[in-house]
């Protein structure tokens, strides 16, 4: 039986697994959250009485004391008056797989049978070459607890927010939610926990939209972050440095300032570059198109936001963002690589963008193709 499953398709649709679970289940990857809701649907599946669960399901730590005798017994203990299936769960398995191999490889190609127990490991790494990997591919069933690096989340969040927590998002909410957070499930189902709980039960028939996001996404010093580089945006150097100094005070480390800051702004660079192109090279309709091609949010504020930020900048400055960001870069990993000195660094950067920084005359020019 060759199997192979991601498990953020499994979160969502639960049909994946095979009706009758291989004698070696693994789960390999680096992101704590799908693989704890894996163990969880498997918990479920093999032992779906709470009562069981003591004797039918037990963990071992694989970096700790684990005796393999004492894993493999286990799951080779046959129930005599109960219906559970046993599991022996081996978590933090990378040292043990190293240790037991062979035996592994054994249980790996042995043919599924009625009251037999399973075994359960929770790795990092599980190279595909290994004979390992390759029984387990054809005979075992092997989950994928990794985000993909190019996977678009935001589809999955939308249904995990429904299935899970009854929550609609618009398409939208859910790209907002991944832009404040990240790829940190459990950040974000954390966030979508408490946007259920402050949406009451008749406003959630209609998919949420982005501007709930803000209240409660994040801490309050990625909120502070954010409004940041809104204010930096607008050209308003005096709130964006007030802000900075909050996120500094808070502890905040200048070079993860300056990350957030940079995805940022590098998106507004990239839609200046988009409309200074020639009409026969792709350049976009409009101004919403470009930074839609950009990465901005699909959403009226962001999307208002940025536009207002397109033009309050202006062509020639916003040209050079990319510049300006590199040298903020330099600085930061040299000379004012911490007090004072980063500080200043980063106040300039908010002093080039401000509205009154541009000459006479220039401090509203917009990109070219950037007219209603």
């Amino acid at each position: 039986m060759a199997a192979a499953v991601r498990a953020l398709d499994l979160l969502v649709q639960g049909s994946e697994l095979p009706a009758a679970l291989p004698p070696l289940v693994v789960l390999h990857g680096d992101d704590g959250f799908l693989a704890w809701h894996v163990l969880a649907i498997l918990r479920e599946r093999l032992c779906p009485d709470e009562a069981d669960r003591d004797w039918a399901w037990r963990e071992f730590d694989g970096a700790g004391d684990c005796d393999p005798r004492d894993v493999f017994d286990e799951a080779a203990t046959i129930p005599m008056f109960a219906t559970a299936t046993r599991a022996a769960v081996v978590r933090n398995a990378d040292g043990f797989v190293s240790a037991t191999r062979e035996a592994l490889e054994k249980l790996a190609a042995a043919p599924a049978r009625a009251g037999r127990g399973i075994v359960i490991l929770e790795i990092k790494t599980f190279p595909a070459t290994t004979r390992l990997a390759k029984a387990a591919a054809a005979h075992g069933l092997v989950i994928e607890t990794s985000i993909p690096a190019k996977v678009d989340l935001a589809p999955w969040l939308r249904r995990w927010s429904q299935s899970r927590h009854g929550l609609p998002l618009a398409a939208a909410t859910a790209q907002r939610l991944l832009e404040r957070l990240g790829t940190d499930l459990g950040q974000v189902d954390q966030a979508l926990a408490r946007l259920t709980a402050a949406t009451p039960p008749e406003g959630r028939t209609a998919p949420l939209e982005p501007d709930a996001v803000d209240a409660v996404a994040g801490s309050p010093q990625e909120r502070t972050a954010w409004e940041m580089i809104d204010a930096a945006g607008a050209g308003d150097a005096r709130t964006a440095i007030a802000h900075l100094d909050a996120l500094l005070a808070a502890g905040e480390n200048p070079i993860g300032i300056v990350a957030q800051i940079a995805a940022v702004l590098r998106r507004l660079s990239t839609a200046a570059r988009l409309l200074a192109l020639p009409a026969d090279a792709g350049r976009p309709a409009g101004v919403e198109q470009a930074l839609r091609e950009a990465g901005v949010a699909a959403w009226p504020k962001a999307l208002g936001q940025a536009r207002e930020a397109l033009q309050q900048l202006g062509a020639r400055r916003v040209r050079r963002l990319p510049v300006w960001l590199l040298d903020l870069d330099r600085a930061l990993k040299g000379e004012a690589s911490r007090g004072l000195r980063a500080r200043l660094a980063l106040e300039r950067l908010f002093c080039k963008m401000a509205r009154d920084a541009a000459p006479s005359g220039r401090g509203t020019a917009r990109p070219r193709g950037a007219r209603e």
